[in-house]
């Protein structure tokens, strides 16, 4: 199974190439991720983040609606063990 998860960007470099990539903040972690599929993204804004690649901007509100979807199953899984 492939799963893409929200992530904010939290710093750019290489804002004119086609190597644009940038520190996304996934709760506490922080990866490097590859930023030239959504090359309008800008620091502070929420990107959807798959294999290393951004694929799509969204809002805040649907990133956090994301977030408390992915707490529910946590939730489940942990009530279950």
């Amino acid at each position: 199974m492939c799963l893409a998860v929200p992530g904010k960007i939290i710093s750019i470099h290489d804002e004119d190439s086609l190597m644009r990539r940038g520190q996304v903040r996934f709760g506490g972690i922080i990866k490097e991720v590859n930023l030239a599929y959504v090359p309008l993204a800008q620091v502070n804004e929420y990107v959807i983040v798959h294999v290393g690649f951004a694929i799509s901007v969204l809002n805040e509100e649907e990133a956090q609606k994301i977030f408390s979807y992915l707490q529910e199953i946590q939730d489940v899984d942990e009530a279950g063990q």
